[in-house]
């Protein structure tokens, strides 16, 4: 394994085929059974001077050939299959009590993963004494107070193993709330796993805690690339939400699995992208055919001539007015002049429409920036095959291969701005106004012009002025872009270390 060491100093490394095993001792003959020191070896009846019984056979209940077979079904499952078959059972039972999966695990391995005595348990009406029998914390129930959690994150804390001081982040324990620090923790699964050969019932290493060990908390270190057709495991040292890059080139986030998303933290990345999938699609059309009940606020289509309009809401039944979206009632029986815009009920529910069109707005406003530098993005992956002809080119001009690779480095730049752009604008899509946020704003401003003018350089430039005219406009407008970027982030972060930011919560 080789070990890789990022721009921040998070280390790790990968593990290939991580659940494999290379076995070089010889595995014991066919017919020996290994008993500790002891073997015993299995010897065929009819060499040991008996006959086979002929009457027995696979699936029997060993009678003789004159008596009537009962019939006793069974199977011979491999490793795959009874996997395949815990996560069924795990499956079929979640669908029903809808627990984390790790939790459901430990559950059925109780029950020696009999789903229907769990199941018969787990609606007997007393669930709290259930997970007391388990070993495992009621995730229905809030987390027991944290042991650290109103110490600061940046404070040093004594691990209660070993007693060194390590950062709070290189610290993780169960839903108990004991925490320790990951070299004890590794050392301690290590310890029970392969030492002492326990596996399932692997309980919390504070003095009498009986919580067991989830599936989570042994896998945290270990993350599969995300990248399509990826076989490979990103190992490190302590989870967090760092960079990190694959062998195959996908550089993710290692705590949620995106794409690496500075300057926005994982908590809004996930609300983001969960409100494009649900409203990206059907925003603009919205905007521009539909109003909102003035009383439910459901989103309503007109598909007639007449504004009287009524709800279809089986609980609503409004009856309004298209126009003013005021009540119908006063408009009368009779056609009607719709002057009544002064009225409190119909301005309140114009203002109460403009505010969910504002809303609207606003997040198309923030959602169309982020798919265009998205957009770029992937454009600016093609300029390379473009910049690798230009620079040979350059080459057969009496310039040396290092003399020309500013234009590679330049490509790479601009596509790091693109992306921290990109991010950007989920990042202050959730930022509420204050002096910061105007800060940050006027630096967003100017990484974003000079990465168009860079992009327009590149596009369009190298192919049309002097090759030292490219050469110093290029190393210029790159370095620049590099610098204003920095700026941006540290502003950022220091945003997060003094809690400067303010958030608006979707």
């Amino acid at each position: 394994n080789k070990v890789m060491d990022s721009d921040e100093g998070y280390n790790y490394d990968f593990d290939e085929d991580e659940c494999s095993e290379d076995s070089g001792a010889e595995e014991p003959g066919e017919d020996t059974l290994e008993l500790g020191e002891d073997e015993v070896e299995l010897v065929d009846p009819a060499e040991a001077g008996g006959e086979r019984d002929e009457g027995l056979e696979t699936g029997g209940s060993g009678h003789g050939t004159g008596q009537e077979e009962e019939d006793y079904r069974f199977e011979v499952l491999t490793a795959e299959q009874i996997l395949q078959h815990m996560v069924e059972c795990i499956r079929e039972v979640n669908e029903v009590i809808q627990n984390p999966a790790t939790i459901t695990r430990i559950l059925l391995s109780h029950f020696n993963w009999d789903r229907e005595k769990l199941m018969e348990r787990y609606f007997d009406g007393n669930v709290d004494k259930l997970f007391s029998e388990c070993h495992v914390i009621n995730p229905c129930k809030k987390s027991r107070t944290r042991l650290m959690s109103t110490r600061s994150a940046a404070q040093d804390l004594p691990c209660q193993i070993c007693y060194l001081n390590y950062p709070n982040s290189y610290f993780t324990g169960l839903e108990c709330g004991h925490k320790f620090c990951l070299q004890c923790w590794g050392d301690y699964l290590t310890t029970k796993i392969i030492e002492e050969g326990v596996g399932q019932t692997i309980s919390c290493p504070a003095h009498s805690c009986d919580i067991l060990v989830d599936d989570n908390t042994c896998n945290r270190l270990l993350k599969w690339c995300p990248a399509p057709d990826c076989h490979h495991v990103v190992k490190v040292q302590y989870p967090d939400a760092k960079p990190v890059r694959c062998k195959c080139g996908r550089q993710f986030c290692f705590n949620c699995g995106e794409n690496w998303h500075d300057p926005v933290k994982c908590k809004w990345l996930r609300k983001w992208i969960k409100k494009c999938d649900d409203d990206s699609e059907t925003s603009n059309w919205i905007a521009a055919n539909t109003k909102e009940c003035p009383k439910c606020h459901v989103t309503i289509e007109k598909d007639g001539g007449c504004n009287h309009m009524v709800c279809r809401n089986q609980s609503c039944k409004a009856e309004f007015c298209w126009v003013c979206l005021g009540p119908w009632e006063p408009h009368g029986s009779a056609w009607y002049n719709c002057n009544r815009y002064n009225e409190d009920d119909a301005k309140a529910a114009r203002d109460a429409q403009e505010r969910s069109r504002a809303m609207l707005q606003r997040y198309l406003f923030y959602c169309n920036r982020y798919m265009n530098h998205m957009q770029s993005l992937r454009f600016e992956h093609k300029l390379y095959a473009g910049v690798k002809a230009k620079m040979e080119e350059m080459q057969q001009h009496n310039m040396s291969w290092i003399e020309v690779q500013f234009l590679k480095k330049a490509v790479d730049v601009l596509c790091q701005c693109r992306s921290t752009l990109m991010f950007t604008y989920v990042f202050a899509f959730y930022l509420k106004k204050n002096n910061q946020s105007i800060i940050f704003e006027n630096n967003q401003a100017d990484l974003e012009n000079c990465t168009e003018t860079l992009s327009g350089y590149l596009e369009r430039d190298i192919s049309q002025d002097s090759l030292q005219d490219i050469k110093q406009k290029v190393q210029d407008k790159y370095r620049y872009c590099e610098s204003r970027r920095r700026v941006l982030l540290q502003h950022v972060h220091e945003g997060y270390e003094k809690d400067q930011w303010e958030y608006i919560e979707d």
